[in-house]
């Protein structure tokens, strides 16, 4: 009788969106996998904050867009969200947007909507002008899905694909997304109301490739969506489907290093914290990837410090951090949508405080969120939760713990501060250069007051609703938070920069790279394009001996990037590139066979079947054609007259 194979083991460390969608696809291909969480808590930033008295808040993602990948990761585990009793709520409209002049804007999926404000602001012919807008986004969005978010990048070939460069241009990753609106919106009002969603990247709208449109795109035709419950649901279910499967969690468990064997060039396993050794045939790091460099990859002895490259990735630009408010209310504040935006009046300027001065603007734009809007379970009846993220600049020293202005705490989180501190925070801010300039040591708690006062002033302003006095729970995220609670570098919400020389093969490859003393010896003391170009040339050349076996990067820093569903789509390249790698079989690839046949070669017949179109269906078509058939025959002609 032959012996049974061996089954392979497979370590993912980490249980954010990446880590718990990985596991869950890893063991539905018949690994045995175990998932180490350094917190009590699975989701990592897509958790939830509770209180005793009946607040819930979202901690990080509030609002679920691409729908489509969501939809797909379930039913390629042999489920449904509707079947693992996941409720998704469309929100209507989509925000409300607020003017420093008294106007707003109401972004709505309605197209007649959407059609009477676009009109109220840019006239009939802004209206055709928006839907040439759509056209163009709705290209960025269907092109980045195939070629770019459902496919590897593992080295600098993989970006000379003909499939992917005979698109490069029309995803339009060389303008900005600011350049790209004002080709279609003329008004400066509506350059800021399709341009803010930059934000969701970490990125200035001044900065951001135009094909993150994609995100308006998604926004606009697929609409926004609320899981019942709070957006962690959706990881609580991939966790239980995981578990179904025979994935094992193990919360509060923090790794310490990841064991490679004596060549470092292969991933054996890891240490806890305490000392225990787990070995496993895979490792999959779902833990923020420049953290995972720094330290879990460190070179021993322990205060050996980081090697070259993870020096290199600490150099590189990273998105923005936040300041994010969760304020449970004594009463119901119906003047605020479940979505809301106010955007700043210095609008460019308030940018560029976050990601060129990596200050707080005096006057930032941010986002309110209002869950029980949407969710009545996310407050006690009668009353609200509130959410509001202000985007601020990410850490650039090692702080001070961050404290409160009053000395008081709760559960680690900055409380209120007094309102004569912030005036003379903002007083010292100068008119030319908006927001505080850090100091060594960054005194978040003072910036902490300075945004907790504009912001509460600000919707006073706007909206005619005044939150100071219903605010009876408070706590508080900051740069410090995040990086202490979720191990986040430089406290970046969005993991590393979506600049155009920070994605695709120059983004970390998903598959963990091993350092080389002749590429990162000067590389690593720059980071900048030139050395990153220079290292992939040399990695293209190191094949396969450039790359750590058996150890593999899922999440906001690693390919595709950054949000939810980017990195639900992140665990799908990596649950592959692992079962190939093991020479398994990738159980949501089988029976996709296409079938080719009936009129329309989709398989389908009669009322459904799909006819493409003759090209020459129109006079104007056929006259193209003669005019280019007839130009054709007279440069021929010329040509042999000039002979």
């Amino acid at each position: 009788m032959s012996e049974k194979p061996r089954q392979k083991t497979a370590i993912v460390i980490g249980a954010g969106i990446g880590g718990t969608a990985t596991a869950a696809r890893l063991a539905h291909a018949g690994l045995a996998v175990t998932v180490l969480e350094k917190n009590d808590f699975t989701g990592g930033r897509c958790s939830l904050l509770t209180t005793a008295s009946g607040y819930r808040f979202d901690q990080g993602p509030s609002l679920l867009l691409l729908p489509r990948l969501f939809h797909q990761t379930f039913a390629e585990l042999g489920t449904s969200l509707e079947g693992e009793g996941v409720e998704l709520r469309k929100c209507e409209p989509n925000y409300r947007i607020w003017f420093g002049d008294g106007a707003s804007f109401e972004m709505s999926s309605d197209l007649a909507r959407m059609k009477k404000e676009v009109e109220k602001w840019e006239g009939r012919d802004g209206w055709e002008r928006y839907l040439g807008y759509l056209q163009e986004a709705h290209r960025h969005y269907e092109l980045s899905v195939e070629h770019v978010l459902l496919k590897n990048f593992t080295s600098l070939a993989s970006m000379l694909r003909p499939s992917f460069l005979r698109h490069l241009f029309e995803l339009h990753p060389f303008e900005s997304i600011w350049t790209r609106a004002g080709k279609y919106f003329w008004t400066e009002r509506l350059r800021r109301v399709f341009t803010f969603g930059s934000m969701y990247m970490g990125m200035s709208p001044f900065d951001a490739p135009g094909t993150y449109s994609l995100l308006q795109y998604t926004e606009l035709c697929e609409g926004i969506w609320y899981p019942v419950g709070g957006f962690h649901r959706v990881v609580e279910k991939l966790v239980e489907v995981g578990e179904r499967e025979g994935v094992v969690y193990r919360l509060g468990r923090a790794v310490e290093r990841i064991v490679l064997d004596g060549s470092r060039s292969r991933a054996v396993g890891v240490r806890l914290e305490g000392g225990e050794v787990m070995e496993a045939d895979v490792v999959v790091n779902n833990s923020d990837l420049v953290y995972a460099y720094t330290h879990l990859l460190a070179p021993e002895p322990s205060d050996a410090g980081p090697t070259p490259y993870a020096t290199s990735l600490a150099q590189r630009p990273a998105s923005c951090s936040s300041i994010s408010f969760y304020w449970g209310l004594s009463d119901r504040v119906p003047g605020l949508e479940a979505h809301n935006i106010f955007l700043a009046d210095e609008y460019k300027e308030s940018f560029d405080s976050i990601f060129k001065k990596h200050l707080i603007p005096d006057a930032p734009s941010f986002y309110v969120n209002v869950p029980s809007r949407v969710d009545a379970s996310a407050a006690p009846e009668g009353k609200d939760s509130v959410v509001v993220l202000v985007p601020v600049g990410h850490l650039v020293d090692t702080p001070a713990s961050a404290g409160t202005s009053n000395g008081e705490t709760a559960n680690g989180h900055a409380k209120g501060p007094d309102d004569d501190k912030a005036k003379d925070i903002q007083a010292v801010s100068q008119p030319s250069q908006p927001g505080i300039q850090p100091t060594t040591h960054q005194d978040w708690p003072a910036m902490i007051a300075l945004a907790r006062t504009t912001i509460l002033a600000t919707i006073l302003a706007r909206t005619g609703v005044d939150l100071a006095p219903l605010i009876i729970h408070e706590e508080t995220n900051d740069p410090v938070t995040w990086k202490d609670k979720f191990n986040l570098d430089r406290g970046a919400i969005l993991g590393l920069s979506h600049s155009f020389f920070n994605v695709l093969s120059f983004r970390p490859s998903t598959r963990a790279r091993k350092g080389s003393p002749l590429l990162d010896g000067w590389a690593g003391s720059g980071g900048g394009i030139l050395s990153r170009v220079a290292e992939l040339l040399g990695d293209l050349g190191r094949g396969e001996s450039g790359k750590i076996r058996g150890l593999y990067m899922v999440g906001a820093s690693a390919h595709p990037g950054t949000g939810v569903p980017i990195c639900l789509a992140g665990g799908r390249l990596v649950a592959e590139q692992v079962l190939g790698d093991l020479g398994m079989v990738v159980p949501w690839e089988e029976g996709k066979e296409r079938k080719v046949g009936g009129k329309g070669g989709d398989g389908k017949a009669g009322l459904d079947g799909v006819e493409r179109p003759m090209w020459l269906d129109s006079w104007t078509e056929w006259t193209s054609l003669l005019v280019l058939i007839g130009w054709g025959v007279m440069m021929a002609v010329l040509a042999l007259w000039v002979r």
